[in-house]
């Protein structure tokens, strides 16, 4: 299950660092892939920096083991990214651009089960 859950990790980190790299710094070929968000610059620029964030906290803190329940918190983090992306491109009828939403999202819950997402517990 730990070899599953890192190689799951590292892929889910590239492919989040690829999304979040081409939001913040191609914006302009991002918005003519995806015309629907030209004109919403400051919204994917938050999403971007969003992913490296995720994908960033999807690796350090489980390789370091310096609070790796953060890596867990990235994985929700992004689930729920891709969460709402799905409902986005199904609202636009995109289908084919939420399967590939819908794939990132079952493997950041893979991510959650496999890392043990334990709720606080509330006093």
């Amino acid at each position: 299950m730990k070899i599953a859950s890192w190689i799951v990790q590292v892929l889910l980190a590239l492919v989040f660092v690829a999304s979040g790299s081409m939001k913040l710094f191609a914006f302009d070929q991002f918005a003519a892939s995806a015309p629907a968000l030209a004109d919403q610059k400051a919204l994917v620029t938050f999403i971007g920096i969003a992913e490296l964030a995720g994908a960033v906290g999807l690796i350090l803190p489980a390789l370091t083991r310096i609070f790796p329940v953060l890596t867990t918190s990235a994985a929700v983090g992004l689930a729920t990214i891709m969460l709402l992306a799905t409902g986005f491109h199904l609202s636009r009828g995109e289908v084919s651009h939420a399967v590939v939403t819908i794939i990132l999202l079952a493997l950041s819950a893979f991510v959650i089960y496999a890392r043990g997402f334990k709720a606080p517990v509330v006093a």
